[in-house]
């Protein structure tokens, strides 16, 4: 198969889509957002990755299937450019509507775009129990079992370490940010762990460089997330408004789950309430648990673990 496939951003999406490079067969074409070329590039998979900018070049050669899953009204122009003999999930119909084919239901039901309406979706995303790859595996005609992403090499970071926070929470979503990083830090270190808030840095391969870098990453439904569950990396991730069941943790991965998560479900705002409703025993505990999951006897036992 000749396969086209356009996803953008947010990187986090992109890093878990790769899966689909595992379980199709044939060449891809991948288009997305410049600075996730790094990422796409370089692949074991039979793809090539282009930008957005240059996405003209896709558009020379026929694809048994495109597949569009963002929700916007410019991409989904794109594929009227496209010779494809089927289409799958966002395109403008003739009557210039933005909606979606009805094989891409089970995903974009639940999506910005859904049929339903904003709530109606947001109500159906809470009440969703199946990973973003089943649900995208089995639209496609596909059998999700299990398939990892795929992510490059990347360079030795300088930062080295038992566990890594990432605290950072963008401004879209910023009740993804718990409130307690800074006391998991001190707790953590005052049992002997090295620790290390996950800087900023200027490109994605540093970034994914400084999460391999560690036995554990501590985070909120995030790209360090993804990172950290496509490097094989155990990790403890902290939903507070965001859908837990949607992520697949491959066995790696404890979910914390807000007791107050249906209250602030996919909500912009902000409430103290909803980055302070888990506690920081509760973090702990995981953490020390993921940590002894990891590490080598002989390591473990030069901590103090209580």
């Amino acid at each position: 198969m000749n396969v086209l496939i356009v996803k953008l951003g947010a990187t986090g999406d992109v890093v878990r889509t790769t899966a689909l490079l595992r379980a199709l067969d044939g060449h891809v074409t991948w288009i997305t957002a410049e600075k996730n070329l790094s990422l796409l590039r370089g692949l074991d998979a039979p793809h090539r990755a282009l930008t957005w900018a240059d996405r003209a070049a896709a558009v020379e050669v026929a694809y048994d299937l495109a597949i569009n899953l963002e929700d916007d009204l410019e991409t989904a122009l794109f594929l009227r450019e496209v010779k494809a003999q089927r289409i799958f999930g966002a395109f403008v119909d003739d009557a210039e509507k933005l909606t979606y084919t009805s094989d891409a239901r089970p995903w974009f039901d639940l999506s910005l775009i859904s049929r339903f309406g904003r709530r109606e979706a947001d109500r159906l995303k809470l009440r969703n129990r199946s990973t973003y790859q089943e649900l995208i595996f089995e639209a496609l005609g596909l059998s999700f079992r299990g398939e990892k992403y795929l992510l490059p090499g990347a360079a030795r970071s300088p930062l080295e370490g038992d566990v890594a926070i990432s605290s950072v929470a963008g401004p879209v979503w910023p009740m993804k940010k718990w409130a307690f990083y800074d006391e998991l830090k001190q707790e953590l270190e005052a049992r002997g762990f090295t620790v290390n808030v996950l800087p900023t840095r200027p490109t994605l391969l540093e970034h994914l460089a400084d999460v391999r870098a560690h036995r554990c990453l501590v985070s909120g439904d995030s790209l360090p997330m993804h990172l950290a569950l496509g490097s094989g990396l155990r990790c403890v991730s902290i939903f507070t408004c965001t859908s837990p069941w949607e992520i697949e943790g491959y066995g790696l991965q404890t979910k914390i789950v807000s007791p107050l998560l249906e209250e602030f479900f996919y909500k912009r705002g902000f409430e103290e309430r909803a980055t302070t409703a888990i506690s920081l025993q509760e973090v702990l505990a995981a953490t020390l648990a993921e940590l002894e999951r990891s590490l080598s006897p002989s390591r473990l036992a030069s901590q103090e673990i209580s």
